[in-house]
């Protein structure tokens, strides 16, 4: 059995990490963490796991975390970085599901996220977790840095067309709607029910803090830089995300086949059928990532349709099923349910 530790059990990604590992078929949870609910059994915040997962939250230290093979960070930007170095040094393989190992340029992560980076000699060291781009480092890798929600619906929506070389890499657009878990569980005026329920709105326009790791991830996948436009929204819904990405065609592809074949052998990436039109719902849950196609008047513009559980293949189900890699584990284990519906 994986001897599994969590730290910040307390948050979205964190239930929903307890959530998965509960029935993995090859886990046992030996440490859940969090300074402000230590001594408290976890059925105390999260009803749901009553008689699933009763154990206490503990503080989060070496000596809590040193019986396990791997430890999971579930926990706000800026936090992983000062413990991850010490578990890294007991042998303990990490998963970080926060931004602190993603970005590569140290200057520019300080620059988005407003603080100094106490442990940048490990970013250079971290495998980016996208499992569909990096799938044999991280089965290698001693630190996984997770993508972020967005990140993940964009990058495998451009995946094959990237690699293939098939699309102007100068003026990609991308239109991204979140449901309101991706801000994370803190009070916020701006996700009450009142002021998110029935309404619809971009933020951050001018410039958000996943636009560099985005950039980095599709250049890395086309050999050289892109010019991207990013456009978050906020949808009126709990989770989910729905990625409408518009790019150039250089050349007259068959797309559909492209995609399909480029995919075929991905557990979690499911290529619909001409001219559908995938929804939200159905990977709620899940962590299915469903895409479809649409190319207006036939023309050289394709429009790239990517919905995901922004909570599950968009951050914890990632997150397990690179600890699956890493482990030599059936991939799809623990996380092979289908979406809830309705």
């Amino acid at each position: 059995m994986i001897k599994v530790g969590i730290v910040g059990g307390t948050g979205y990604t964190g239930v929903e990490l307890l959530r998965l590992l509960a029935s993995h078929p090859s886990t046992e949870l030996v440490a859940i963490t969090s300074r402000s609910e230590k001594g408290k059994p976890v059925p105390t915040l999260f009803p749901n796991l009553r008689g699933i997962v009763d154990m206490p939250f503990t503080e989060p230290t070496v000596a809590n975390l040193k019986h396990c093979d791997v430890v999971f960070f579930a926990t706000p930007h800026g936090v992983a970085q000062s413990l991850v170095p010490e578990i890294l040094a007991a042998g303990i393989r990490v998963i970080d599901l926060s931004a602190d190992f993603r970005i590569r340029d140290i200057d520019i992560w300080e620059k988005w996220y407003a603080q100094d980076h106490t442990a940048p000699e490990w970013v250079a060291e971290a495998v980016y977790g996208l499992p569909e781009f990096n799938r044999d480092d991280i089965a290698n890798a001693k630190l996984v840095a997770c993508p972020g929600c967005y990140p993940t619906s964009v990058q495998l929506g451009l995946k094959p067309l990237l690699e293939a070389g098939a699309i102007e890499l100068s003026n990609i657009i991308a239109n991204s709607a979140s449901g309101v878990s991706g801000a994370g569980k803190q009070a916020n005026v701006a996700t009450l029910l009142s002021e998110a329920g029935d309404n619809f709105k971009a933020y951050g326009v001018s410039g958000h803090r996943h636009q560099p790791e985005i950039e980095q991830g599709l250049a890395d996948m086309a050999g050289e830089p892109v010019g991207l436009t990013f456009v978050p929204h906020l949808l009126p819904i709990i989770r989910g995300i729905h990625s409408t990405l518009y790019v150039d065609l250089k050349q007259d592809v068959d797309v559909q086949a492209l995609y399909e074949q480029h995919y075929s052998s991905e557990p979690f990436v499911d290529i619909l059928a001409p001219n559908s039109y995938p929804e939200t719902r159905t990977v709620r849950g899940s962590n299915f990532c469903r895409i479809a196609l649409h190319r207006p008047g036939n023309g050289n513009k394709l429009v790239i349709l990517v919905v995901e559980d922004n909570l599950t293949k968009g951050a914890s189900g990632q997150a397990v099923q690179c600890m699956n890699i890493m482990f030599s584990q059936d991939e799809t284990a623990g996380l092979s349910m289908p979406a809830l519906m309705p």
